[in-house]
């Protein structure tokens, strides 16, 4: 595939002045080392959503066992704010 795409870069760069075959290999070649570090900073990126997500994942659930354990310790009674006024009042 890279043969055939150089063949095809080269038999079009004869019209093209300025352009030897040597400079667009060079050019193809840098094009791929930059989609390399594109690839590896998208996998990177991934990875970071993925851990990110587990920890949305895991904060959810405690602030759902948090809520629940709020609810089961609430008090049946209701409370006059009176009850909680400082002795010196």
């Amino acid at each position: 595939m890279w043969n055939e795409t150089v063949t095809i870069v080269i038999a079009m760069s004869n019209s093209t002045p300025n352009s030897t075959p040597e400079k667009l290999v060079a050019r193809i070649e840098a094009l791929e080392i930059k989609a390399s570090f594109a690839d590896d900073a998208i996998d990177k990126l991934d990875q970071v959503i993925i851990r990110q997500q587990a920890q949305i994942d895991a904060l959810l659930q405690a602030v759902h066992d948090l809520r629940q354990a709020q609810n089961n310790s609430a008090p049946t009674t209701v409370r006059s704010l009176r009850d909680d006024l400082p002795p010196h009042y």
